[in-house]
């Protein structure tokens, strides 16, 4: 059965619908001209989080994001790190703001994932959230009570300074684990954060969170409630340890509409999945993973309170491209990463079976060693396929690198060319394609290669 990538049936051209407008939205600011803007405030990525990283060769300028209503944002420098640079960042919400999270499968999750599940979890969870604090530098993870007890007092000093509960005080941490959070130097800065507070102060927030990253992440859309413009704006970080499964990475994502926390939680576990949950840079999941989306609700568009509202068509839609937007771009920042790539499986007996057998082979070392090699070793995707034990029609496997056919029906393709599928491995950006001949489910998933450049990261990462 013999097929070209632009036939290989729906699914495959739903999955490249549904990636258009986020990746060519970072393709459009990844090549944009100086001048070509109405202004010249569009931010450049900042220097590495840590001091002697090279910023990605597939970043992307952080963007123009405006104030969204009933967010102000704030950092400081609080020490945990030794060189200078930010390292906290606190946001300050408008009275009956709506949050929602969904958080890593780790078994050994942090202090910080443990408090933000334990209160919106709770009867009234989520449903008047003032504040969020994040520190870079200190997971606080594998703390025990002691790591416990510092989330508990960061929450409640911050209360008190604006004043709200300290369940309504949100928390995330990323760097290093096993180090007990010293609260104390955040809470010297509070005084500074308070009056620091500014509405348009997302870029300094998305440099705030780095750790490993390379250039600070944001994402921007904007959607229609009855008539009303709602505004989602979202930061993230992330490089390494990305595998996420819920959903080191982080999220934050805020909208001035106005959604009951149940709808928030049902909007975000929706897209995680094909969003955060659908990127991979080492396949190793963060103990600290933590996506927490905001509705502050100062839009004056109508409060939206079921499931399923179809005035609800246009916002989850923005907030899908916003998601993929940043997941995208934690894969453009994995460690020592050089190519950005996309894994589709079709063709699968189920869209379980074809999640499994496209992370697979975004995971393997040896595909993604391959891709840094600019070698299209194809051998290597159908290792990745058969080691799954998915159902898989031998006979009928097809493998496509771009446009470029290299195994049809289970054999190498009669019209395989080394030439130009050297020279399209060349490319930053490569597609693979497989067809599994199994079924009519398809999958997407995004990964980057694996250079010395990750190994050379690691090595050194508590320095």
């Amino acid at each position: 059965m013999t097929k070209t990538p632009s036939t290989t049936g729906q699914k495959i051209e739903h999955a490249l619908e549904k990636a258009l407008d986020p990746f060519a939205t970072a393709l459009k600011r990844a090549t944009r001209t100086p001048g070509s803007e109405p202004t010249a405030t569009t931010p450049t990525p900042a220097a590495a989080g840590k001091p002697g990283l090279a910023i990605s060769p597939l970043a992307v300028p952080f963007p123009t994001i405006p104030p969204i209503g009933g967010v102000e944002i704030a950092t400081a420098r609080a020490g945990f790190y030794k060189h200078e640079r930010d390292d906290l960042v606190v946001f300050r919400f408008a009275r009956g703001t709506s949050c929602a999270g969904v958080f890593t499968r780790h078994k050994i999750g942090s202090a910080p994932v443990d408090w933000c599940k334990k209160q919106l979890g709770s009867a009234e969870g989520g449903k008047d959230v003032r504040a969020l604090v994040v520190n870079a530098g200190c997971a606080n993870a594998f703390t025990g009570k002691a790591g416990a007890d510092a989330a508990r007092r960061t929450a409640s000093e911050v209360a008190k300074r604006f004043g709200c509960r300290q369940r309504d005080v949100m928390l995330a941490s990323t760097g290093v684990i096993g180090v007990v959070l010293d609260e104390k130097k955040i809470i010297a800065k509070l005084p500074e954060i308070e009056q620091g507070m500014d509405s348009d102060a997302w870029a300094r927030a998305g440099r705030g969170i780095m750790t490993t990253d390379t250039f600070p992440k944001g994402a921007y859309a904007e959607a229609e409630i009855e008539g009303y413009k709602v505004r989602i704006a979202g930061i993230a970080k992330g490089s390494g340890m990305i595998a996420p499964d819920m959903a080191t990475m982080l999220a934050f994502i805020v909208t001035d509409a106005d959604i009951h926390p149940n709808v928030l939680q049902a909007l975000l576990g929706l897209h995680v999945r094909t969003t955060f949950n659908s990127v991979t840079v080492d396949g190793d999941t963060s103990t600290n993973d933590t996506a927490l989306l905001f509705a502050t609700g100062t839009s004056g568009a109508p409060r939206i309170g079921r499931v399923g509202d179809r005035r609800l068509k246009s916002f989850s839609a923005a907030l899908d491209k916003v998601m993929l937007d940043l997941a995208h771009q934690l894969v453009r920042d994995g460690e020592g990463a050089t190519k950005f790539v996309k894994v589709t499986v079709d063709g699968a007996a189920s869209p379980a079976s074809a999640r499994k057998l496209a992370k697979s082979i975004a995971d393997s070392p040896l595909v993604k060693t391959a891709i840094a090699g600019q070698d299209a070793n194809w051998g290597r995707v159908v290792m990745a396929v058969g080691k799954t034990e998915e159902p898989v029609d031998r006979d009928h496997l097809a493998i496509w690198f771009g446009p470029h056919e290299a195994a049809v029906d289970g054999a190498p393709s009669p019209t395989y060319d080394e030439a130009k599928m050297t020279a399209y491995m060349k490319n930053p950006e490569i597609d693979i394609t497989v067809d599994v001949g199994s079924g009519r489910a398809s999958a997407t998933v995004w990964t980057c290669d694996l250079t010395k450049g990750y190994i050379e990261i690691n090595g050194d990462y508590r320095s």
